[in-house]
């Protein structure tokens, strides 16, 4: 991964030259580009300087490695490595790490741990009731250290730590899938986090760099979304698993080459993969990586 992450950041700064420290690139779009330390963002007047830049004699500059990221006259620098920060109402996809009292911690890959609080999932059943003692009895039957959920941010307390809810039928907990992690920063915010291809694989986009992949989930009117979620005896096919880890390599052919990750750039980058007759082990080769991922590329 790391001799990857050097080719193609050497891929993006080979037409850049230094000058007094400097990295210089008179052709940088503003919006979603990668920058290093020192890179000149703009020349142009008016912006306002945001996390990660500095302003020297006018234009603006970075001071981390990372994405750039623009609202209205506001330019950041979101950096590849950081941890994840939340935000309310993002979809996150997190880890049980320790069932307390009335709670649930989660790894959601931020500088803490996150909380899920009793009262903020559906109780088995879809009860609308108080909690009561057998509740806080029974959270094992729920959630046990090492459950993959997915879940969204309700709130985002002062020091950081994000409150967590499960308070719809298609949050809940995963099994029979396959867990893939990347840079948050990669992570492109749309309006559907949860996505079915066409060709039968479900994806959960989590913007905490948590992707859950699983197959299609069966459309049946007649079956609760959460049950299928959940269902643990649900046979996965030779050729669903092919598929499945055909995802699995492009999204991470997608992070190895800092490309925003989207359903958009996944179902590209699995298509192109196909065209090229690309097994699924070979997509993650050095020259196939540049090569299934350059359409994804343009879209920084």
């Amino acid at each position: 991964m790391a001799s990857n992450m050097f080719f193609f950041l050497s891929a993006e700064v080979g037409n850049m030259k230094r000058e007094g420290g400097i990295v210089q690139n008179a052709d940088i779009q503003i919006d979603a580009q990668i920058v290093l330390p020192g890179q000149l963002i703009t020349r142009e007047v008016g912006y306002l300087r945001g996390h990660g830049t500095y302003e020297l004699d006018g234009s603006l500059y970075a001071s981390v490695s990372g994405i750039v990221e623009r609202v209205n006259k506001l330019i950041s620098v979101k950096p590849l490595k950081a941890k994840y920060p939340g935000e309310v109402g993002d979809v996150v996809v997190g880890r049980i790490t320790q069932v307390l009292q009335k709670t649930w911690r989660i790894e959601v890959n931020g500088r803490q741990s996150a909380s899920l609080q009793l009262s903020a999932i559906n109780l088995p059943g879809g009860a609308q009731r108080r909690r009561t003692t057998a509740d806080e009895l029974n959270m094992r039957t729920i959630f046990v250290e090492n459950d993959l959920i997915s879940c969204e941010v309700q709130q985002v307390h002062s020091d950081g730590q994000l409150a967590l809810h499960t308070r719809s039928a298609k949050y809940g907990k995963l099994t029979g899938g396959q867990l893939i992690t990347v840079p948050s920063a990669l992570m492109k915010r749309v309006k559907n986090h949860f996505y079915s291809f066409t060709f039968g694989v479900d994806v959960i986009l989590g913007l905490n760099g948590n992707i859950w992949i699983s197959q299609t989930i069966r459309d049946d009117t007649n079956y609760d979304l959460k049950d299928i979620r959940t269902e643990t005896k649900a046979e996965i096919t030779s050729i669903s698993r092919e598929k499945i880890s055909r995802v699995r390599n492009c999204i991470q052919a997608l992070a190895s080459a800092f490309a925003p990750i989207s359903p958009d750039t996944i179902m590209e980058t699995y298509e192109e993969s196909i065209d090229r007759g690309l097994s699924c082990s070979d997509i993650l080769k050095p020259d196939n990586i540049y090569e299934v991922t350059q359409r994804a590329r343009l879209r920084r």
